[in-house]
């Protein structure tokens, strides 16, 4: 059964209110998306406006921001005064473009000034007090850090003892108690006054620059709208403003780092979007940081030497590769460990692997999450075999950091927040660090935690999708956390040309149709969902966002799934003339009309499997399971009702094995009959033990027939069998033989199979779901 994984929650742009009519009108857009940006939060004509056309006059006087004015003089002072100044970073994208713009802003106004990017595997995350001894040592008098700094107390307590100050310019959470910086550059510090706090680090960074250069660096604005993409802030305020111009000037940009690896990664100009930076830049910055040093992600931001800027985005690209390739071997060890019996029956996910590199298992476990539905830690054993390190990813509604904060016996290091932690275990308590995430799953109830909501704009067909609508969308853009792209809830009439996709068949494609109107859909990562959507084309609803397609020059509208489900009881049609091992793997009831192969297959049903006898039908109590295989075809249509008010299931998948198809084999002519009797009343004690393939083939008859036609002679008493003997009777009475029991049978039989064997599926699901008793 396929069920969504989120809770739609629909806000009815298609039904647009009178309030949405008025703006529409005074915007001159569409009431869709008028309704949209209401239901958003923007009701004014100016707000709708500002939102809709962001430019730079919107962007908020960096003054504002605490501490502003003490840091950018403290910075100013050092450059008059020629101190070398190091910009302590980050490694990952948003660090890098933070650090990018404060090192250009700086070699702007003259400074000495060289940049330090922590080494996730030696330094850590966030100021390190050995990294600023480094530094102070080699002449660095001051450190300005970048998207980090707010809870590096220790460390900047160092440089002070070494009588170095540390500027701090961040937009992490704040800690209760702050560090002793000279200053403390913040936007959401509750001394400050800025209006908009959800900046990035670049984003920090470029406002910084703006204080600075006492203007809007312009040329600062591609590195700004990278780490704001890819630190996934609100794309709303000013980060909507970086965004969007930042995208613009990113088109065009004349940096041959960005250029070279924007080339490399087969993103053109033309169609340069968010997604761009999300899917493209982002990644490939932040896979330098994942697994090595970060350092070189400056260098290619900016360098000014083509031949350089290609060589590190080369290094880069390679990089990515290897690190797509780690992510896809740990995540398919990790997936088949998370799926095997030990660890499958667990709430909660905790897998251990062998030398996997520690810088991607947080990717991993977004995927195990992402497959198993539980909160997931992926961690490492380090090669002494004392310690096991990784990270962890949480599903909505599980708090990840309370599961394990108060179980610090158990590790050597761990930090992090509700949504990701990451973590160092001691390898002698992995076990009791399974029962204690287990333990938390129970006391916040992971398993009552309702669905995570998805909101839906609007209920769409197939033919309301276009390109016009899509365009006008698009206005809406750039998309991100806190302006989504809008999402279409669809029930079509039907799905087809259902098939899985991709190398693997991970991949989920398929066409929406609504009469004459149809539209591709494809979903990624649900290709074992195929099957199962094809047996019930008419039951399928689904929630997508709206994209184009261009393939050779030719523009087509398509669906991105984003949430699927089967409505109704779900009929998969697997029938098969062969029993396999493979269609007795998962749990559910498998039904048996047939005594014999009810017996002989028990053996090969899976642990936790319920098997199920019609034969013992009225003293079994009404069962309900999610599926139900009806193994072998009954041998009259009110069997099969009688198994289908007995069982009450989600899903039926119909085998229908039959050894034989009495349907095909037919019942003996009268000819037949007539000569099988004259034969018996000129022959006396036929051996039919012992003889029955000598004689079937002297009669010129089929021997499974011929057994049939005997029994037929038996029941009608035109026959008897003694000791494997049989002769005529003498004078039997005269009853036709359609009115033995064993050809009543076979009647019974044949319509039986003709309807459930040789019908077509569509035919076949309407025979069979009509059978199924009303709740």
């Amino acid at each position: 059964m396929i069920n969504s994984h989120y809770d739609w929650q629909f806000k009815n742009a298609n039904d647009a209110s009178s309030e949405a009519e008025e703006l529409a009108s005074a915007l001159s857009v569409e009431p869709l998306i008028a309704q949209i940006l209401i239901n958003r939060g923007y009701q004014s004509v100016a707000s709708a406006t500002a939102f809709l056309h962001p430019d730079l006059s919107q962007l908020v006087d960096p003054f504002l921001m605490h501490d502003m004015q003490v840091g950018t003089e403290r910075i100013q002072a050092a450059i008059m005064a020629g101190e070398k100044i190091t910009i302590y970073g980050d490694y990952d994208a948003d660090g890098v473009t933070s650090t990018a713009i404060m090192y250009d802003t700086l070699l702007q106004l003259g400074a000495e000034v060289d940049y330090f990017i922590p080494n996730r595997f030696v330094d850590g995350y966030g100021p390190n007090a050995a990294a600023f001894e480094r530094l102070i040592k080699a002449g660095t008098q001051l450190i300005v850090t970048v998207d980090n700094g707010v809870s590096g107390h220790d460390a900047i307590a160092r440089a002070n003892e070494l009588g170095v100050e540390v500027v701090v310019t961040d937009h992490h959470e704040l800690p209760e108690i702050l560090p002793d910086a000279a200053a403390i550059i913040h936007p959401r510090h509750p001394q400050g006054q800025y209006q908009f706090g959800g900046l990035s680090g670049a984003g920090v960074a470029f406002k910084v620059a703006t204080a600075l250069l006492e203007e809007i660096p312009q040329e600062l604005l591609d590195l700004a709208a990278i780490g704001t993409v890819a630190d996934l802030v609100p794309i709303v305020g000013e980060n909507r403003v970086l965004v969007t111009t930042g995208l613009k000037l990113l088109a065009a940009t004349e940096r041959p780092g960005l250029q070279a690896l924007m080339a490399g990664a087969g993103i053109k100009p033309e169609t340069l979007d968010e997604q761009s930076i999300g899917f493209g830049i982002a990644p490939r910055l932040n896979a330098l940081g994942r697994l090595d040093d970060a350092a070189p992600a400056v260098e290619l931001l900016t360098t000014l030497d083509p031949d350089q800027a290609q060589s590190l985005a080369d290094l880069t690209e390679s990089q990515n590769k290897y690190r797509q390739k780690l992510v896809a071997d740990i995540s398919k060890e990790a997936l088949q460990q998370a799926e095997d019996e030990a660890h499958s029956g667990h709430p909660t996910a905790l897998i251990v692997g062998e030398n996997w590199h520690e810088g991607v298992l947080g990717i991993v476990a977004s995927k195990v999450v992402e497959a198993t539905g539980k909160p997931a830690v992926v961690l490492s054993r380090s090669k002494d075999g004392m310690t096991a390190k990784g990270s962890g990813r949480s599903v909505a509604g599980f708090n990840l950091f309370e599961a394990f904060d108060d179980q610090r016996d158990l590790l050597v290091a761990f930090g992090g927040h509700a949504a990701a932690v990451g973590m160092t275990a001691k390898a002698t308590e992995l076990d009791a660090l399974q029962r204690a995430f287990d333990a938390a799953a129970a006391k916040q109830q992971l398993a009552d935690q309702p669905k995570p909501t998805l909101p839906i704009a609007a209920r769409l067909s197939a033919g309301e999708v276009t390109q016009k609508l899509y365009q006008q969308l698009h206005e809406l853009a750039p998309f991100g956390t806190d302006n989504p792209v809008p999402l279409f809830a669809f029930s079509p009439a039907s799905v087809n040309d259902v098939k899985a996709i991709g190398a693997a068949g991970n991949h989920l494609k398929f066409k929406v149709v609504d009469g004459a109107h149809s539209v591709d859909a494809i979903d990624f990562g649900d290709g074992a969902f195929a099957t199962e959507l094809a047996a019930a084309p008419t039951q399928v609803s689904l929630v997508a966002q709206l994209s184009v397609n261009v393939w050779q020059g030719r523009t087509t509208m398509q669906l991105m799934v984003k949430d699927i489900a089967l409505t109704g009881l779900v009929f998969e049609d697997q029938r098969t003339q062969t029993l396999r091992q493979s269609m007795f793997t998962q749990t559910g009831v498998y039904a048996f009309f047939n005594p014999k192969l009810y017996d002989q297959l028990q053996p090969q049903l899976p642990a936790g499997a319920t098997s199920w006898l019609l034969a013992d039908a009225d003293r079994v109590p009404l069962i309900k399971t999610p599926v139900l295989y009806l193994v072998d075809c009954p041998t009259t249509l009110v069997d099969l009702e009688s198994a289908l008010t007995h069982i009450r299931a989600q899903k039926i998948v119909a085998y229908f094995y039959t050894k034989q198809s009495h349907y095909l084999l037919g019942v003996p002519d009268r000819q037949q009959y007539a000569k099988l009797f004259r034969f018996v009343k000129a022959h006396h004690d036929v051996d039919v033990s012992h003889r029955l393939a000598e004689l079937a083939k002297y009669l010129q008859l089929d021997q499974d027939q011929l057994v049939f036609m005997i029994q037929n002679f038996i029941e009608l008493h035109f026959v008897n069998v003694t000791n494997g003997l049989m002769n005529a009777t003498v004078a039997p009475d005269n009853q036709p033989i359609e009115s033995a029991p064993s050809y009543v049978t076979r009647q019974q039989q044949i319509k039986t199979e003709k309807q459930l064997l040789y019908s077509e599926t569509p035919a076949l699901r309407e025979l069979v779901l009509s059978y199924v008793a009303e709740e």
